[in-house]
């Protein structure tokens, strides 16, 4: 129970960087497993980009709808540590897993029978949908192992530990990474599939991913025993709890996508060169995102054991410390898309169309990045009190309302595509201050599991 000493009573400065920090280096990898993807499909033109794009908000709704379980699993399995009752903290995990594996089946059915829908709904072009169409079919295999890796992984940074979940998802990034250019161009025994072996490279290495996960889990790496994967029958009670947690953000977050397919949309409006620079963009914000994602992990994980400690000004000045430190950060990556936005578009396309959307598109993206980090560290913190409803309110109506106002911006005022990114940026703003006002309210503190 060291780690959760330190978590509870510890330095706060040192507990947040040394729970981020891991977290981080994985989410640079997966930033870094992006822009190889991006690259590589890059090669073959802006409709391939435009295919990938548009399948990575069908990621996203994946990952989202995903994110219930780990949810759930971080706030019950951190307060049960917290309070030092580890066997619970081992139930709900085996309860997490159950929930994780239907889940995963659930999606990939839904995802084989409607995933040319979904295209066609964002209005992909033909050569785009082309192109995306089998690479979503390969996808959408990936669910379960990805349900259930991302479970075990709450489960251990929710007990103090996000090193071993890095190292894991590190070593399959790499794997992914390798695999990439093999099944993407054919080079030696392997068969040129083009935009699709990007998935088939995913795929293996998610398979991976779970395989070493559910090792460790089941060698006690996460501080508790849990004897078998599945370890007791499906407790339906305790799996709606995890639910009832982990919905209301997994539901924001599935808004914030169904508003970006509308928004896809829109940018489909400008041409394939559009969609592409989008991908060039959404790529150099996810080194923001995913920092951030480190921070409100660390966050997460330490309000969670803090109010289970019996600590809840402890879990506050953790939240605010966590949310500081991502916004120096980002606010440095910010000044780079600003100052020198021309050298990175450069980076992943020659076409003039593209390097001319997507450098305004880094512009005002970065001024964005400072609110960004507020948004994303404190939707953790108040995850790790469980208490989800206050961003669900926040975040889908901020959501929904970018729709209109990127039409409004784009084709009532004349700002064309620049309105959308306006959008994006102004409604990060204003999401990160209502956010910051309410969880400084304090209710979260008596949040009840």
């Amino acid at each position: 129970m060291k780690t959760q000493d330190t978590i509870t009573s510890g330095p706060i400065v040192r507990t947040v960087f040394s729970l981020a920090l891991p977290v981080v280096l994985g989410m640079v990898m997966e930033i870094a497993l992006s822009v190889v993807n991006f690259f590589w499909v890059g090669k073959l033109g802006p409709a391939a980009q435009d295919a990938i794009t548009s399948s990575m908000v069908v990621h996203w709704a994946v990952f989202s709808t995903i994110s219930i379980v780990a949810i759930g699993t971080t706030a019950l399995v951190s307060r049960h540590i917290g309070a030092k009752e580890p066997e619970q903290a081992s139930y709900y995990t085996s309860q997490a897993l159950w929930l994780a594996l239907v889940l995963g089946i659930v999606i990939t059915i839904l995802g084989l029978t409607f995933g040319g829908s979904l295209l066609r709904f964002m209005k992909t072009g033909p050569e785009t949908t082309a192109l995306a169409l089998p690479y979503l079919h390969i996808f959408f295999l990936t669910p379960v192992m990805f349900a259930i890796f991302d479970t075990i992984a709450a489960t251990f940074r929710a007990a103090g530990n996000t090193r071993t979940p890095t190292i894991v998802a590190a070593v399959t990034i790499l794997l992914n990474i390798g695999l990439d250019p093999l099944f993407i161009f054919g080079l030696g025994p392997f068969p040129e599939m083009g935009v699709a072996g990007a998935a088939v490279a995913t795929l293996l290495s998610t398979i991976v991913a779970m395989i070493v996960s559910v090792w460790l889990l089941l060698k006690g790496r996460a501080g508790f025993a849990v004897p078998s994967v599945f370890r007791s029958r499906p407790d339906f009670g305790s799996i709606a709890r995890i639910a009832k947690i982990g919905i209301p953000i997994s539901t924001q977050q599935l808004t914030f996508i169904i508003v970006y397919w509308f928004l896809i949309r829109i940018v489909h409006e400008f041409g394939e060169p559009a969609g592409a620079a989008m991908g060039i963009g959404n790529r150099m914000e996810s080194i923001s995102y995913l920092t951030c994602s480190g921070f409100a992990i660390a966050a997460s994980t330490m309000v969670g054991q803090n109010i289970g400690a019996g600590n809840p000004d402890r879990a506050a000045k953790c939240a605010w410390f966590a949310s500081g430190a991502a916004v120096v950060i980002t606010t440095i990556i910010g000044a780079f898309f600003v100052a020198i936005p021309e050298p990175i578009v450069s980076i992943f396309t020659s076409d003039p169309a593209v390097h001319k959307i997507a450098t305004d598109y880094l512009i005002i993206l970065g001024l964005s990045q400072m609110t960004m980090a507020i948004e994303i560290v404190i939707e953790g913190a108040f995850a790790g009190a469980g208490d989800t409803i206050p961003p669900m309110l926040v975040m889908i109506p901020g959501a929904i309302v970018r729709v209109p106002l990127a039409y409004f911006l784009a084709f009532n005022l004349g700002w064309g595509i620049n309105g959308v990114w306006w959008t994006l940026t102004i409604t990060t703003t204003i999401k990160a201050t209502i956010l910051a006002l309410w969880f400084s309210r304090g209710r979260w503190k008596l949040r009840k599991l």
